[in-house]
């Protein structure tokens, strides 16, 4: 009988957004499919900056070490310690990470890059989530072929049926979500924002006779909703799997926070990103699709009204163009998920 692998997978323990559980729930549906009966043990991503001698024990105890899921390359958590990933004496693997960088937010240290750059240097396996945060290792002195770029894993998050009232009429359902979970430039836009976003759900509203649905992420995004003032607006607020249900069901989604675009991708669903963060803009581009980001410093109430029309008029164009990147995009995590496989059966 073969040995049971055994994964040390290190991540963000952000429970209350909605877009950092899909990221590790997704990662660890995806080992469990290609590696099988596996065990996984959880670490909180500060581990790398500082660890006791028990963690890394149990750590080390382990085949492989996996990092990924959430904000893994955030200035919050960083920099890594450099002494603790030393003492990481089993494989690491980078799974679909990717660099955040918020409007208005500092670059990084040369401190913080170094020790980002350290732990993939280190790493038997290194994938990013997008061209641009492969460019970003690059400029670390990471080696450009060491680097996969897969995509995000929550593109793949498998959706849990939601049978609902809510959706069982033939009408028109435009979803919305806004970044309100700490974003510390929202206030900056906010006027713009809210107005803008009011306007679409008016005009649907009154053209289409819509529902308008607002898919929460954050339990911060409640001050906000309030101030949308959007009547009938239906609140959507599900475990992860079952409000990715809830998004495959909507005909247009306006997107703040990048996993509300991601889910909608992955459910199939056309998504206008609302960009606040140069993550949003760079998985528009890795979709094929840099013409649904609007940056939120250009943003106003007839851009992103003629916007939503354009992509309302061209959503079954935009399914059909989903479905075939999401494609490509399988490709790529699937070869890089058998590369784990051989890592750890060897």
């Amino acid at each position: 009988m073969s040995k049971k692998i055994k994964i040390a997978h290190i991540h963000v323990r952000d429970k209350k957004n909605k877009g950092d559980a899909a990221i590790v729930m997704a990662t660890q549906e995806l080992l469990r499919d290609y590696l099988g009966a596996i065990e996984i043990l959880d670490f909180s991503v500060e581990f790398l900056r500082a660890v006791s001698a028990g963690d890394i024990r149990r750590l080390n105890s382990c085949d492989l070490a996996v990092v990924g899921g959430g904000g893994i390359y955030y200035h919050y958590f960083l920099p890594y310690n450099k002494n603790v990933i030393k003492q990481i004496l089993i494989p690491i693997v980078l799974f679909g990470p990717g660099y955040i960088r918020e409007e208005g937010a500092r670059a990084l240290t040369p401190a913080e890059k170094e020790s980002v750059a350290f732990l993939n240097q280190r790493a038997a396996l290194v994938s990013v989530r997008d061209y641009y945060s492969k460019k970003f290792l690059i400029n670390g002195g990471v080696p450009a072929e060491k680097i996969k770029i897969i995509g995000d894993p929550a593109i793949f998050l498998r959706a849990t049926k939601t049978p609902t009232p809510l959706l069982q009429n033939n009408k028109i359902k435009i979803g919305l979500n806004l970044n309100y979970s700490g974003w510390l430039g929202f206030g900056r836009y906010q006027n713009e924002i809210v107005s803008s976003y009011r306007a679409v759900a008016d005009y649907f509203q009154k053209t289409h006779q819509a529902e308008i649905y607002y898919l929460k992420h954050h339990p911060g995004e409640e001050k906000i909703i309030n101030e949308l003032g959007i009547p009938k607006m239906i609140i959507v607020d599900m475990p992860i799997r079952r409000q990715k249900y809830i998004y495959a069901k909507m005909n247009v989604i306006i997107g703040m926070m990048l996993h509300s675009c991601v889910l909608a991708f992955g459910a199939g669903t056309p998504a206008i990103n609302v960009g606040y963060d140069i993550r949003n803009k760079n998985f528009a581009r890795f979709i094929g699709c840099p013409e649904l980001c609007l940056p939120v410093e250009k943003l106003n109430s007839k851009i992103l009204l003629q916007k939503a029309k354009d992509v309302f008029r061209q959503e079954d164009f935009y399914r059909l163009k989903f479905s075939k990147v999401k494609a490509r995009i399988w490709r790529r995590q699937s070869n890089f998920l058998n590369e784990i496989k051989e890592l750890a059966e060897n």
